[in-house]
Parts: structure tokens; C-alpha cells; sequence
């Protein structure tokens, strides 16, 4: 009996053990598509600065990130890439609350909490709250992606989105609610309720992310790598949550869309242009 017993202490540390060691880092690709709209006091619909934003937000758009993750804990942060070129004819596109690509999303998902290092301005911020908590609508759809068997789980809900309308002169603010539709895969066959972003929550890592216009695909995922994972948590920055955090970045947007207005009203003298972006 004695022996049985030290069996089976021996088995149960073994799995603590193993569950200890467990670690991940997994690449994921992101895209967001954009709709702008350019027109000049004329009506008519400026096609050549349109096309050279167009291209320029979707090379923006296209960015590469690493999650190194364990069973319980996660940091999320961007590859370093080349920025890109300047577009002819002085186009050029400004993203408040981009973090330049020095972003480190940490999470703590058997916590529920998460902390986030971004930057605004050259001013750096570290916002600290709880992770929400997702309902998650569980389906028996499947598919494969790379070697790993997925579900899919979706979810729904309702969220006030606010867009702006600049016209040399006046700004409009338009908000209205929608609804937003997440389509998420996951494996099983990775038992970390983990994902990319802010996303996860489901009993398996989240492979792939449809949500609105922006999706994400893991590219490249290995498994207790050679090279030890460090997790470590951001510490850097101005402590806020995330409710203050919004706030500020809706401060930001204002300042920025002022500039703009007296940038092009002494410009053009008096010529009016509006764009109106949408993503």
C-alpha cells in the first residue's frame, strides 16, 4: 500500500510539474479594413488622395504580433517592423493611442486581470483592470488550421461607437449604437483559455478572430520552444483604468481634430474638405 502511495505522489507531482512548464509562443497576422470617404466642397469625390490613404491605412493595418503564454498568464506585444514609406503628395495619417509598437498587453487569466502598457503622445500609460468576462456562444463547428482541430464560438453585443465628420471649419459628431458580432476558433487541443488581444475565455487557445472589419490569424505556433518564455509584467507608466484611460484618448482625438480644422482652414484659405473615416 505504501508503494502504491509513493506511485502515486510521484505521478501527481510529475503533472504539477509539467503543468508548471507548460509554455507557448504563438505569431498572429492582423488586418483591418477601413472605408474613407474624401470629398471637396464641390461634392465631387477627391479618388487620388482617397486611393493614397486607402493603401496607406492598410499597410498600417498590417501588423504581426507575439503571445507568449503558460496555463494562466500571457504577454502580447507587436513585432518590430518597418514603418511605412511616406505617401507623394503629403498625404500622411496620424493613429492616436498606436502605442508606436511598444505596446505589452499582460493578462492573468485565472485572476481575470490584465495590465496594459501603451503610449499616447510620447506619454506612456499603464492601464490596470479587470478582464471582462465573455458569454461565449459555444457551436460543433469545426475546422482545421495548421495542424490543430477548432470550434467555433461567437458572441453579440451592443456598444456606442462615435465617428467624426471634419469639414475646414466645422466638425460633426455623430454616435450611434451597434451591434457587434466576434467569431472566434479555438483548439482544445491547447488547454489555455487564452488569446490574442483581449480575447479569450474558452477551453482552448483562440487561433483566429473575426470581429467587424479587423481579423486575426495565428501564423506560427510553437509549443515548450527550446528557448524559455518570459512572462514578465509591464510596470512602466502612468497607472490608470481603463474607463480613465478612454477618456484620455477622447481628449487626444478632440485636440487632434482641432489641429486639423486650423491646419486646413490656413492652408487653403477658406477651401473645404471632409473626410470621414469608418472601420
Amino acid at each position: 500500500m505504501m508503494r502504491i502511495t509513493l506511485f502515486l505522489t510521484m505521478v501527481l507531482l510529475s503533472i504539477i510539474a509539467g503543468a508548471q512548464k507548460f509554455q507557448g509562443k504563438a505569431t498572429y497576422k492582423t488586418h483591418r479594413n477601413m472605408d474613407i470617404k474624401i470629398s471637396t466642397d464641390q461634392n465631387a469625390p477627391n479618388s487620388a488622395i482617397q486611393k493614397k490613404l486607402h493603401d496607406q491605412l492598410k499597410k498600417m493595418s498590417q501588423k504581426t504580433f507575439t503571445l507568449n503564454f503558460n496555463k494562466t498568464e500571457s504577454t502580447y506585444t507587436q513585432n518590430k517592423e518597418l514603418k511605412p514609406e511616406p505617401q507623394a503628395g503629403g498625404v500622411s495619417i496620424v493613429m492616436i493611442g498606436d502605442g508606436g509598437g511598444n505596446d505589452v498587453l499582460y493578462k492573468d487569466v485565472n485572476k481575470k486581470v490584465y495590465r496594459n502598457k501603451t503610449e499616447i503622445s510620447g506619454k506612456t500609460f499603464l492601464i490596470e483592470d479587470k478582464l471582462e468576462t465573455v458569454e461565449w456562444e459555444m457551436t460543433a463547428e469545426t475546422k482545421k488550421i495548421g495542424k490543430y482541430n477548432c470550434y467555433k464560438a461567437t458572441r453579440s453585443r451592443e456598444e456606442e461607437r462615435v465617428s467624426y465628420t471634419m469639414t475646414d471649419g466645422d466638425k460633426e459628431e455623430t454616435k450611434k449604437k451597434v451591434t457587434v458580432i466576434t467569431e472566434v476558433w479555438y483548439t482544445p487541443e491547447i488547454p489555455v483559455s487564452n488569446g490574442p488581444g483581449m480575447f479569450w475565455g474558452l477551453p482552448g487557445l483562440i487561433l483566429e478572430v473575426h470581429e467587424g472589419k479587423l481579423t486575426i490569424v495565428c501564423s506560427e505556433l510553437v509549443l515548450n520552444p527550446s528557448e524559455k518564455v518570459t512572462i514578465k509584467k509591464p510596470k512602466k507608466g502612468k497607472k490608470v483604468s481603463q474607463e480613465k484611460f478612454n477618456k484620455i484618448m477622447r481628449e487626444k482625438t478632440e485636440e487632434m481634430m482641432e489641429r486639423f480644422k486650423n491646419n486646413r482652414k490656413s492652408k487653403n484659405g477658406g477651401e473645404s474638405i471632409s473626410i470621414e473615416i469608418q472601420g
